[in-house]
């Protein structure tokens, strides 16, 4: 490990993880703010936790699959996906289920065409509190994926468990980050992102939610150009003042593309040569619609039968099924790369991106928002002398450290708080971290670029952004903000010190 740089402020994790301690000494008198706060420590050392959330359909369940890369979560409309669902790495395949008033019971796993499932044991799905599944997984060893029901059920309780696990009244949520999937901007998506928007630590940021337009192959009725123009929509919802107000970005994502090319199977693969050696006419006039390619209507079909066909549109949707074929008409003829293609174009790889930069090189600091607000909820549930000087350790932490002073400061640019010009704009929301919190991210440079080469790019933009915060020109506002940039990219020039 590198020796901490000389002056520099020491991590905003450690300084958190001392609180929570500082706070445990002061209340080991009550074992329920105790239980609280060491649950909240041990959560430094887990995992990040992401919540998929959305409404009813969104395709959840499905992008949780595709991140896996196995299908782990139930898709169907059944009882499991009524429940919060944790999935998290473990030794071997395993689900408890953890009643409300009773002790958690191992649940049998069941395979049905590739798929788990698995079965409450009669209990009602109201009284069930979580499920929680171990699956050794590589993806799933750095981030615990939580599949939440569907807002805006007609299931009131169904809708009612969601909103208690997202934005429960008397307590932080259980979810250091959200993943929220939209079919297109609604007026309910954007009332659950102004719900879970953070008015507490980190004053209103939006640093802990990213928003995904989920079943992009559906938009343009499944033509092969569906994803360029769900992406084009996506850049559009980005550039939208009030949602960037809201999440840290739009990203398009066709699940159900992405799940089939990350689990195709040989006999699908089989289907998708056999279907594109149909004459093309022939192929067209069948992927018209799902029922005509399903029913085979007008055309003489005996590979893939009806069964055969009906899990395939499934398995792949109508657009999957047209794009896989023409891969195939086009020569590539090795189900690896026909499946590599298909994710490459569902636009998982971008989510994935996304969530490196902007989750997983937070991870720190998504852990020490969910901790502070924490230490917050213990101190105002049981107010004591002790509380006062903690209090106000909170509050020093918060104004103090740099990491929520730059997240305060990208919600009021992104927000048109504080104005700027429009290159000075992009720039300054980068260099602030709005495009993942590396230094290369931060710089806009490539990610293996040389440190030097870093070192030297941080120090113009510093020198640049010291010009602006002292120009007579500037605004208190602007020279405010400028001075907020400098300070993240001396916090750059010293951790590049290490190197």
């Amino acid at each position: 490990m590198s020796a901490p740089v000389v002056g520099q402020a020491p991590p905003l994790g450690s300084t958190v993880r001392l609180l929570l301690r500082h706070t445990m000494e002061a209340y080991s008198d009550s074992p329920q703010a105790l239980g609280w706060l060491r649950h909240h420590l041990d959560r430094f050392d887990e995992p990040l936790r992401v919540a998929i959330a959305g409404k009813v359909k969104a395709g959840k369940s499905t992008l949780l699959n595709a991140l896996v890369g196995e299908e782990i979560a139930p898709t169907d409309a059944g009882e499991c996906t009524r429940v919060v669902t944790w999935y998290q790495d473990g030794h071997s395949p395993r689900v408890l289920m953890y009643p409300k008033a009773a002790a958690p019971k191992q649940l049998t796993i069941h395979r049905n065409r590739g798929s788990l499932s698995f079965d409450l044991m009669g209990t009602p799905t109201d009284q069930v509190d979580r499920l929680v599944v171990d699956w050794p997984s590589q993806n799933l060893r750095s981030t615990t994926l939580i599949d939440t029901p569907g807002i805006a059920s007609l299931s009131s309780d169904t809708s009612m468990r969601a909103g208690a696990f997202l934005t429960p009244d008397d307590a932080p949520t259980p979810a250091d980050a959200v993943i929220y999937l939209m079919r297109h901007l609604h007026a309910t998506d954007v009332r659950f992102l102004e719900s879970f928007f953070d008015q507490g630590v980190a004053r209103a940021t939006p640093v802990n939610t990213i928003a995904v337009l989920s079943r992009a192959d559906e938009i343009g009725v499944g033509r092969l150009d569906a994803l360029t123009s769900a992406r084009r929509i996506a850049r559009r919802y980005r550039s939208d003042d009030k949602i960037r107000g809201l999440c840290q970005t739009v990203v398009a994502v066709a699940g159900l593309l992405a799940q089939s090319g990350r689990t195709m199977r040989q006999d699908e693969f089989a289907a998708l040569v056999a279907l594109a050696e149909l004459p093309r006419a022939d192929m067209d006039s069948l992927l018209l619609s799902v029922d005509r390619f399903v029913r085979g209507e007008g055309v003489e079909l005996a590979h893939p039968d009806t069964d055969a066909r009906a899990r395939l549109i499934e398995r792949f949707g109508l657009f999957g099924v047209r794009l896989g074929v023409t891969l195939v008409r086009q020569g590539i003829t090795d189900p690896t790369r026909i499946a590599e293609e298909l994710v490459r174009r569902s636009g998982l790889e971008d989510l994935r991106q996304v969530l490196s930069t902007q989750f997983t090189e937070r991870r720190d600091l998504l852990k020490s928002r969910s901790a502070l607000l924490a230490v917050e909820l213990v101190l105002q549930r049981e107010p004591r002398p002790a509380a006062t000087a903690l209090a106000a350790e909170v509050e020093r932490i918060l104004a103090g450290a740099h990491e929520f002073v730059e997240l305060r400061m990208l919600s009021a640019l992104r927000a048109g708080a504080v104005k700027l010009p429009s290159d000075a704009l992009d720039e300054a929301e980068r260099l602030l971290g709005g495009e993942g919190g590396s230094a290369a991210a931060r710089l806009g440079l490539d990610p293996g670029i040389h440190p030097e080469d870093l070192r030297r790019a941080a120090l113009e933009a510093a020198t640049r952004w010291k010009r602006r915060a002292e120009s007579p020109l500037s605004s208190r506002a602007t020279a405010d903000a400028a001075r907020i940039v400098v300070r993240s990219c001396e916090g750059m020039l010293a951790s590049l010190q290490r190197y």
